[in-house]
C-alpha cells in the first residue's frame, strides 16, 4: 500500500523535461520587444487608472494615494522579477503554467494552468462589460435602458444579469475574431491603442500640474467644515471615518497600507508577457526588458494621475465613479471630459486585449501537454496561432459577458494570478540551487536509444559526474544544511533547498492566515496570537538560514533575480498573504472549479500526460534497450575529449 502511494505521489509531481536545443516553433516570431512592452501596458495599465485612483483616494489614504501606489509597484515589481527570469531561462509558451511543471511538478501545474484559465475568462468577461457600461454612459444609458425594458432577467441568487449584454459580447466574438486572424495585427491594434490612452494620461497628468493646487496636500479640519456647510451638510458624528485628520495622509499608516493592497491589482496583468516566448523575436533577451519597463511605464502613469487628481480637488470631493471627469469640472474644463472617455475606452480596449491574448495560450500549453484536451492543440497553418483554443476560451468569456453578472466573479481572479505569482517565485528560488540547468543534458535527456528503428529518450545518469570542488551526488548529513560541502550545487544541496522552500511556504500561508484573522489581537498583544506568530517566525528564520547556506548555480542568464533568497520569499509572503484577505465565499467558488479541474485531471490529464506516455515508452523498450548501444546527445566528458586527443 505504501509503495502505491509513494508511486501515485511520484506521478503527481513528475516534472516535463524541457528541451531548448531545438528552436523551432509552431508559432509565428514576429513580435518585438515593443510589442511586448506595449502588451504589458495595455494589459495592466487599464481602466483602473481612470477609476480606482478617487475610489483609494477619498476613501482609504487621501493624497497618499501616490505612496499606496509606490509600495503597490514595488510589491509587484517583486513578481515581475521573478517572471523575468524565468523569461530569460525557459523560451516556451505556457507562462507560470510551464514554469511550474519544470520546478514542481504535474499537479502544481496543472492547478497553476486551470485557475490561469479561470483569471484570464472572468477577466476578459468583465472587462467587456465594463466597455459596454462606460460607453452606455456616454450616450447617456440608452443601450442599457433598451435591453432592460426588452429583454429583463429577473432571477434569484444574483448569478445572471440584469438583462444580456449584446454589446459586450458581439465586442469579446470580434477581438476573437481579430486574435485568430494572426498575432502581427493584434500586436499592431494594440500597440494604436495603448499609444492613445498613453498620450490621455499624459494629457491629464500635465493638466493636474498646471491646474493643481498644493494646498490640497494640506488640507486641514476647517477645510473640511467649510466644504460641509458649502453644501449645506450637516458634519458627521464620527469626523475621522469621512475626512481622517488631514495633511497629506490624512487616514494614517494603516489607510496607506489598506491602499497599497487595493492598488496592487492595478498592476494585475504583466504576466501576459510570459506566455509570448515562442512568438517574440528574441525571448530571453524581450520578455525580462518587456516585463520590467512595461511596470515601470504603469507606475509613473499611476503615480502621475493620482498625483495630478488629488493636486486638482481635495481627495473628500472625489467622485469615486468618475474622480477624472469630475475633476476637470472643479478646475473649469469640463470639455475634457470628452478626451478621458476617448482614453477610458482605449484603456479597456487594451486591458480586454491583454486578458484575451494570453488565454489560449495557456490552454494551447496545457493541451500539447496533454493536461487538457489535445484536440485544443491545433494550429492553424496560416496564421500560426491556436485556432480552436482562440475560439473556444473567446466564446466561453463571450457568453459569461452576455449572462452573467460578475461581480461576485473577480475575486476569483486574484486567486489565480496571486497562485501564479507565488508558484513562480517557489520556482526561482529552487531553481537558482540546483545543479546543472534547464536545458543542459544533465536536466533532460542525455541519451537517446534505435529501438526497432524508433528513437527512445533515456534519463542521463549523473552518479559519475564530478564537480570542480566537490562530488554531484553525496549523502545526506544534518551538517550539510548548514555547511555544505563545496561552492557549487550538488544534487544534496538542490534537495535540501527544494524540501526547505516547500516548508517555509507552509509557515508563511499559517503565519498569513493568523494574521488576516487576527491582526488585532497581534496589536493588542493577545499572548494566544503573538506566541504562535513569532514561533511561525523563528522556524522561518531558520529555513531562510538553511537556505541562504546553500551554494548558489553560477548558470549564466540574461536576467538574475536580485537579493536572493530574499525578495522570492517576501514575494511568496505579499502574494499568499493577500490570498488570505478574500472572502469565504471566493474561496467556495473557488472550491467548486477546482473540483472541475481534478475531476478532467485525474480521469483524463493524468494518462494522456505527455510525461506519461514518455515513460510508458521507456518501459515497453527497456529489456530491449538493454542490448543496444547508446548514442550520446549531451556534450562529450572531459574523459571523451581527452581520449580522442591522445587517438
Amino acid at each position: 500500500m505504501a509503495a502505491k502511494l509513494a508511486n501515485f505521489g511520484k506521478i503527481l509531481l513528475r516534472r516535463r523535461a524541457l528541451d531548448c536545443s531545438n528552436e523551432e516553433t509552431r508559432f509565428a516570431r514576429c513580435l518585438s520587444t515593443l510589442d511586448l512592452i506595449a502588451l504589458g501596458v495595455g494589459s495592466t495599465l487599464g481602466a483602473g487608472v481612470y477609476i480606482l485612483a478617487g475610489e483609494v483616494a477619498r476613501e482609504k489614504a487621501g493624497p497618499a494615494i501616490v505612496l499606496c501606489f509606490l509600495i503597490a509597484a514595488l510589491s509587484s515589481m517583486l513578481a515581475g522579477l521573478c517572471y523575468a527570469e524565468f523569461g530569460a531561462r525557459v523560451p516556451k509558451t505556457g507562462s507560470a503554467y510551464l514554469y511550474s511543471y519544470v520546478t514542481v511538478g504535474e499537479i502544481w501545474a496543472f492547478i497553476t494552468g486551470w485557475n490561469l484559465i479561470l483569471s484570464y475568462v472572468i477577466g476578459t468577461a468583465s472587462v467587456a462589460r465594463a466597455w459596454s457600461s462606460t460607453f452606455d454612459s456616454l450616450v447617456e444609458q440608452k443601450i442599457s435602458k433598451f435591453f432592460t425594458d426588452s429583454m429583463r432577467m429577473d432571477l434569484p441568487g444574483n448569478v445572471l444579469a440584469k438583462y444580456p449584454d449584446l454589446f459586450a459580447l458581439i465586442l469579446v466574438l470580434l477581438l476573437t475574431g481579430l486574435l485568430a486572424f494572426g498575432v502581427n495585427e493584434s500586436a499592431l491594434v494594440n500597440k494604436i491603442f495603448t499609444g492613445i490612452n498613453l498620450v490621455v494620461l499624459g494629457f491629464v497628468i500635465i493638466s493636474g500640474f498646471v491646474k493643481g493646487d498644493t494646498a490640497n496636500w494640506k488640507l486641514t479640519e476647517e477645510d473640511y467644515h467649510r466644504f460641509i456647510n458649502g453644501t449645506n451638510g450637516s458634519t458627521p458624528a464620527k469626523l475621522e471615518e469621512k475626512f481622517g485628520v488631514g495633511g497629506f495622509a490624512p487616514f494614517g499608516l494603516s489607510g496607506v497600507l489598506s491602499g497599497a493592497a487595493t492598488c496592487f491589482y492595478a498592476f494585475v496583468g504583466f504576466d501576459c508577457i510570459a506566455t509570448t516566448s515562442e512568438e517574440a523575436k528574441n525571448p530571453m533577451r524581450s520578455i525580462p526588458i518587456g516585463i520590467v519597463a512595461s511596470l515601470f511605464i504603469c507606475f509613473f502613469a499611476y503615480f502621475g494621475v493620482s498625483a495630478a487628481l488629488t493636486l486638482m480637488m481635495p481627495y473628500y470631493q472625489l467622485n469615486s465613479d468618475s474622480p477624472l471627469p469630475e475633476a476637470f469640472s472643479y478646475v473649469g474644463w469640463a470639455p475634457a471630459r470628452y478626451i478621458v472617455a476617448v482614453g477610458s475606452l482605449c484603456a479597456l480596449s487594451t486591458s480586454l486585449l491583454g486578458s484575451m491574448f494570453p488565454m489560449p495560450r495557456v490552454i494551447y500549453a496545457m493541451a500539447e501537454d496533454g493536461l487538457l484536451f489535445r484536440v485544443l492543440s491545433r494550429m492553424n497553418a496560416r496564421t500560426r496561432t491556436p485556432l480552436l483554443a482562440t475560439i473556444a476560451s473567446g466564446v466561453v468569456a463571450a457568453l459569461m459577458a452576455f449572462l452573467f453578472d460578475l461581480a461576485a466573479l473577480v475575486d476569483l481572479m486574484s486567486i489565480g494570478t496571486l497562485l501564479a505569482y507565488s508558484l513562480v517565485a517557489i520556482c526561482v528560488l529552487i531553481l537558482r540551487y540546483q545543479p546543472g540547468s534547464l536545458s543542459s543534458s544533465s536536466q533532460t535527456e542525455r541519451l537517446v536509444e534505435l529501438v526497432e528503428g524508433e528513437k527512445v529518450a533515456v534519463s542521463g545518469d549523473d552518479s559519475g559526474d564530478e564537480g570542480e570542488e566537490g562530488p554531484i551526488r553525496e549523502a545526506f548529513t544534518v551538517k550539510l544544511l548548514f555547511c555544505p560541502s563545496g561552492k557549487i550545487p550538488t544534487q544534496t544541496s538542490g534537495n535540501i533547498v527544494y524540501a526547505t522552500t516547500a516548508i517555509i511556504s507552509l509557515f508563511i500561508t499559517v503565519l498569513c492566515v493568523i494574521l488576516a484573522n487576527c491582526l488585532n489581537g497581534l496589536l493588542a498583544g493577545d499572548p494566544a496570537v503573538v506566541v504562535p506568530c513569532v514561533l511561525l517566525g523563528l522556524l522561518c528564520v531558520l529555513c531562510l538560514i538553511i537556505i541562504c547556506r546553500q551554494p548558489e548555480s553560477k548558470e549564466a542568464l540574461t536576467f538574475k533575480v536580485p537579493l536572493l533568497p530574499w525578495l522570492p520569499l517576501f514575494s511568496i509572503f505579499v502574494n499568499i498573504y493577500l490570498m488570505m484577505q478574500l472572502n469565504w465565499g471566493t474561496w467556495c467558488r473557488f472550491a467548486v472549479w477546482m473540483f472541475i479541474g481534478f475531476v478532467i485531471y485525474f480521469f483524463y490529464g493524468i494518462k494522456n500526460s505527455s510525461e506519461a506516455t514518455k515513460r510508458s515508452s521507456l518501459r515497453k523498450y527497456e529489456s530491449a534497450m538493454q542490448t543496444k548501444s547508446p548514442i550520446y546527445t549531451g556534450a562529450p566528458d572531459d574523459s571523451d575529449c581527452e581520449a580522442g586527443g591522445s587517438a
